[in-house]
C-alpha cells in the first residue's frame, strides 16, 4: 500500500520552528490558469522559498474563497480540469522539489468520487494530506479512517469564533497542522484582526501544544508575513499568489516570475527575528 508524506509535512513545519521561524505555506488551484501553467506556478513557488504548498480542488462554489480565488477556479473549471488532474499536480509537484504537498477541497467532490478511491490516488501521488474546510469533525470518521491509513493528514480549519471546547475537540482529531482562518481588515483594522488571529492561535495551542498552528489571514506581503509569523507556525497565502497570476494576463513567463518573486519576499518575511 502507498502511504502519503503526513511525516514529511510534520518535518518540514519542525525544521522551520527549529530555525525559529514559521513556515511559508502557499495556496495554488489546480489547473489554472491550465493544468501545466499551474504546475510550473506551484514548482516556481517552491524555487522562491515557500516550504509548503496547497493545491486547491476547483469547485463550482467555493463559498469559503473570496473573488480571486473564485476567479481562478471558473479558469480552471472552464477548461476542463478534473481530479486526476489535481492528482497529476500534486505528483508533478512533489516529484520535481521532494517538498510536501496538501489538497485543499470542500468535501462534495471528494465524496462523490469515493473516499477510498481519493486517498488512494492521493497517497500514490505522493501528497501529505487535505485540508478540508466544510467537513465538520463529528461527521469526519469515515475520512480519517482512509487518511490514517494512506499517511495522509487531515488539516481542520478553526475561526475567531471557534469556542475554546470546540477547538479542543477539532485539535484532537486534526493532524498535520490547524488551519486558523481570520481575516484581515474585513471587520475592524488590522491591528485588531491581527489581535484576534494572535489570541485564536493562542487558544487552539493551549488544546494541543503540539499540533503547530497555521494562519490564513489575507497575508499579501513580506511585512504582513513577518506579523503573523511572530505568533503562527506557518503563514499561509493564497490569493496573493493567485492575484499575480491574474496580473499577468496570460504571460505565462511574467506571472511565473512573478509568484517565484512573491515567494521570496514572503520567505524573507517569515524569518522573523527573535
Amino acid at each position: 500500500m502507498t502511504t502519503g508524506n503526513i511525516q514529511l509535512l510534520s518535518d518540514t513545519l519542525a525544521e522551520a520552528k527549529a530555525e525559529n521561524r514559521a513556515a511559508l505555506i502557499a495556496y495554488l488551484p489546480a489547473g489554472f490558469p491550465t493544468v501545466d501553467g499551474g504546475i510550473a506556478a506551484i514548482k516556481a513557488v517552491f524555487d522562491g522559498g515557500a516550504d509548503v504548498v496547497e493545491v486547491g480542488l476547483p469547485h463550482s462554489d467555493p463559498v469559503l474563497d473570496g473573488p480571486v480565488i473564485q476567479t481562478a477556479d471558473d479558469i480552471a473549471l472552464r477548461g476542463g480540469v478534473k481530479i486526476a488532474d489535481v492528482m497529476r499536480t500534486v505528483r508533478e509537484a512533489h516529484e520535481a522539489t521532494g517538498k510536501p504537498v496538501l489538497v485543499m477541497t470542500y468535501w462534495n467532490p471528494i465524496d462523490r468520487y469515493g473516499v477510498e478511491r481519493f486517498t488512494e490516488e492521493l497517497a500514490a501521488a505522493g501528497g501529505a494530506g487535505c485540508i478540508l474546510p466544510d467537513l465538520p469533525v463529528q461527521e469526519s470518521d469515515v475520512w480519517r479512517a482512509h487518511a490514517d491509513k494512506h499517511g495522509l493528514a487531515t488539516v481542520f480549519v478553526v475561526a475567531p469564533s471557534s469556542r475554546d471546547a470546540r477547538l479542543a475537540t477539532i485539535t484532537a482529531a486534526g493532524s498535520g497542522f490547524v488551519y486558523a482562518a481570520s481575516l484581515m481588515g474585513v471587520t475592524g483594522t488590522r491591528e485588531s484582526v491581527g489581535e484576534q488571529a494572535a489570541d485564536l492561535v493562542r487558544r487552539t495551542r493551549a488544546t494541543a501544544p503540539d499540533l503547530p498552528v497555521c494562519v490564513g489571514l489575507g497575508v499579501s506581503n513580506a511585512a504582513q508575513a513577518k506579523e503573523v509569523a511572530a505568533f503562527a507556525d506557518g503563514v499561509i497565502v493564497g490569493s496573493a499568489f493567485v492575484k499575480r497570476i491574474l496580473d499577468a494576463d496570460g504571460d505565462e513567463t511574467a506571472g511565473l516570475a512573478a509568484v517565484r518573486e512573491l515567494a521570496a519576499e514572503l520567505a524573507e518575511g517569515v524569518r522573523r527575528v527573535s
